[in-house]
């Protein structure tokens, strides 16, 4: 059975702390990823410490290592991604600044090497054996099958994107300089050895990248090497940096990230717009005009005061709601993650299969982690009589190859039905199978036609 080992280190100040470790036996049977759920996948991915420990202690908080004495798990990291991989990706059309990046850091600065436009795989082998070039390969997931496998999972387990880089860097070289990120890090060594430098946050939970100047970093709080099949866990705003040691092969690793604009703030902001445009409706004081020049003076004491009364209000009237209108994170995340992995053209995504449902059917939502419900404006009108409509998103039929590019190209896909819909559609949502016709619906017309409308969209099957 799996064990925790001791922390190492000594305790004594000269030497930077190792983080939280733990070592993995491969006695006992194989470690392997479990796909069967999004909590069983993210499970076995931090084995062998428990979800909840995970949670609890590190989470947010503090850096985990998880160092495996496991060839079965190495075999299958490496199996993600390695720089043999390179020639047969460039011969499908990889851009500079797009699909990859090649940089080395000098003298604490980041040296971009990019050519233009499309990336020759015997130019960029050049650049990394002679340059000692780091390449960073953006959001792999988009052509390698297994990570898609991984990161559709993720999405589902912490709703929110999860993106992913390969970084592959010769031996005695270092890509990047010390630098921190606005997101969640998992880090997977793929190939090789990687030497890692962590050091003590300056923002605690940053929402910007920074790069940090080593002269103002101090001592690494931890330091430690990576081998295949080992994993690294920190949170946003961690100061880090990585090389390869001298004399060794390269080092191949996936950082897979998440919680990119996902916090409490950003949460807010998204729901007290339509918070504000409720409680507009219902009260006048909200909808009385602003005090003349108000726009262009400085803000006084009685302007703050007069906000505060109105957070106050708005506070009120959160306290006795159900129903939270988010203007744009759901939606913003429905559309633009993975859709779900599939093997062979995907067709059970677009065509519905099975049944169709009638009245007697049974019916049963299929794709739930891939699916939102929202109540919300009707979009279609823009005057103030706006009713509220019922939004059903999906990402079915999202676009794997444009994931996490920052694509315009990105379209919503789901259906939209009156409000007096909201009570079926929860019975849908919250039933492992129910009867059409016992839907909430007064007529049986609207009861066949709300479940033909999901089954359309691949949304829900017969049983």
């Amino acid at each position: 059975m799996p064990k925790k080992a001791k922390p190492a280190g000594t305790g004594k100040e000269e030497g930077p702390a190792p983080c939280k470790q733990l070592k993995m036996e491969a006695a006992g049977g194989l470690l392997t990823l479990n796909f069967s759920s999004p909590s069983g996948l993210f499970e076995s991915l931090i084995a062998p410490i428990k979800t909840e420990t995970f949670f609890k202690k590190f989470w947010e908080q503090k850096p985990l290592l998880i160092q495996r004495d496991d060839p079965a798990l190495a075999t299958y990291y490496q199996s993600l991604f390695k720089l043999s991989d390179l020639k047969s990706l460039c011969s499908r059309g990889m851009y500079y600044g797009r699909d990859v990046n090649v940089c080395r850091c000098v003298n604490g600065k980041k040296k971009v090497l990019n050519k233009d436009g499309k990336v020759h795989f015997l130019q960029l082998r050049k650049d990394f054996d002679q340059k000692r070039a780091t390449i960073q390969f953006h959001q792999p997931q988009r052509f390698k099958d297994e990570l898609w496998r991984i990161q559709e999972k993720l999405e589902c387990y912490f709703g929110s994107l999860v993106g992913s880089n390969v970084y592959i860097t010769p031996a005695g070289s270092q890509g990047l300089p010390p630098h921190h990120d606005d997101v969640e890090v998992f880090i997977l060594q793929l190939e090789g050895e990687k030497h890692w430098r962590l050091y003590h946050p300056t923002v605690p939970l940053a929402r910007e990248y920074s790069v940090e100047a080593e002269d103002r970093i101090g001592r690494p709080a931890h330091e430690f090497t990576l081998k295949p099949g080992d994993l690294l866990y920190f949170p946003r705003g961690t100061i880090h940096q990585a090389d390869t040691p001298p004399g060794l092969a390269h080092s191949t690793h996936v950082t897979i990230s998440t919680y990119q604009n996902n916090s409490w703030g950003d949460f807010l902001l998204d729901t007290i717009s339509g918070l504000v445009f409720d409680t507009a409706k219902d009260d006048m004081e909200f909808r009385a005009g602003i005090p003349r020049h108000l726009l262009l003076v400085e803000t006084t004491a009685v302007v703050t005061r007069r906000l505060s009364g109105f957070l106050r209000k708005l506070a009120d009237r959160l306290e006795g709601t159900n129903v939270l209108l988010s203007a744009d994170m759901k939606k913003d995340f429905v559309m633009n993650r993975l859709p779900p992995y599939c093997v062979g053209d995907g067709a059970e995504l677009s065509t519905p299969g099975g049944q169709m449902p009638r009245l007697h059917s049974v019916v049963r939502l299929q794709f739930k982690d891939h699916v939102v419900l929202m109540v919300g404006p009707d979009q279609r009108r823009s005057d103030e009589t706006q009713e509220k409509m019922v939004y059903v998103y999906h990402s079915l039929k999202n676009r794997r190859e444009i994931h996490m590019m920052g694509s315009e190209e990105t379209e919503c896909h789901g259906l939209r039905f009156p409000l007096s819909h909201v009570d079926a559609l929860k019975q849908i949502w919250n039933s492992s199978a129910i009867s059409v016709k016992d839907l909430k619906l007064p007529t049986d017309e609207e009861k066949e036609s709300l479940v033909l409308s999901l089954w359309t969209e691949c949304l829900i099957q017969v049983v």
